[in-house]
């Protein structure tokens, strides 16, 4: 079995290219925008450099894969949704058999999160594509809150527009494990919910921080224009700005208050709490 992976220098990409390769049955293509040094994948792994802005090196890292992960790209929206209809584009003209695509849990063209509306797209464009497909829609990443809660750590005081709005966060491992089980099986035709075990409001999450690293951490709601004015004297690329902003608005329309069992019945193991990967990082 031949299975690609894009996105295979990120962390995501990198962890589904490291699960796939301990397999015996599975021959690994790892996708990357940029040659790596030797000592990025192991050794069997077969590197193919393919830009997402370049269709024929798309192409030519594709040919002869019978399974793509689809990992999504990163920047600004609309350059986004051009990566991925190169993708796409790629993979109808090179006959893959079965697209396993990361998607997200708000993956909805009505969100105000910009990438939720990418995400949406992405699916219909492969679904419009005929391509067999299987997603795996992902909550937020623990890892990707890590940021605001380790300031939290320091500061005492977890500063966000998010309202009351409840998350099941998730272990990006998780998310990759379940990206892999998918890859070497059948095109489910359907969406897979990979949440945490739990959803908690923001000062539930702060409560959880607070107990796991042993330090006072209270959450405060702050507006969205104060959260614009604070995080933009940092520093912050206005882009990235926007797209954090726009995530807490769906935050906040309760987008991610979801708690799901796909992940167990797709990988037979409990997904990680929030409370075990900050003790793990402690």
């Amino acid at each position: 079995m031949r299975i690609a992976v894009t996105g295979a220098a990120g962390r995501l990409g990198g962890r589904v290219v490291q699960l796939l390769a301990d397999r015996a049955d599975v021959d690994v293509v790892a996708m990357t925008r940029r040659k790596l040094p030797a000592e990025a994948f192991p050794p069997q792994v077969e590197v193919a450099v393919a830009d997402y802005t370049d269709p024929a090196a798309l192409r030519a890292a594709l040919k002869g894969v019978g399974t793509l992960v689809f990992v999504s790209s990163d920047g600004p929206d609309a350059r986004v949704l051009m990566h991925h209809r190169n993708v796409v584009a790629a993979v109808a003209a090179e006959g893959v058999g079965h697209v396993a695509a990361l998607s997200s849990v708000d993956a909805d063209a009505a969100s105000p999160f910009c990438y939720a509306v990418v995400n949406r797209l992405t699916e219909d464009l492969l679904l419009a594509s005929g391509v067999p497909c299987s997603f795996a829609r992902a909550s937020l990443y623990i890892e990707f809150f890590q940021g605001w809660l380790t300031e939290a750590r320091t500061t005492g005081l977890l500063r966000l527009p998010a309202a009351d709005g409840r998350v099941s966060l998730v272990a990006r491992d998780d998310v990759a494990r379940a990206l892999a089980v998918l890859a070497v099986g059948e095109p489910t035709g359907r969406h897979h919910d990979i949440t945490g075990p739990e959803s908690v409001d923001l000062a539930g999450i702060a409560s959880i921080t607070a107990e796991a690293w042993e330090t006072p951490v209270t959450y405060v709601d702050i507006p969205d224009d104060t959260y614009h004015a604070e995080t933009a004297a940092t520093g912050l690329d206005p882009w990235w700005l926007y797209a954090f902003s726009s995530m807490f608005a769906s935050v906040r329309e309760q987008r991610w208050d979801r708690v799901r069992s796909d992940y167990t019945q797709l990988t037979g193991h409990s997904p990680l709490a929030l409370r075990d990967v900050l003790a793990a990082h402690g």
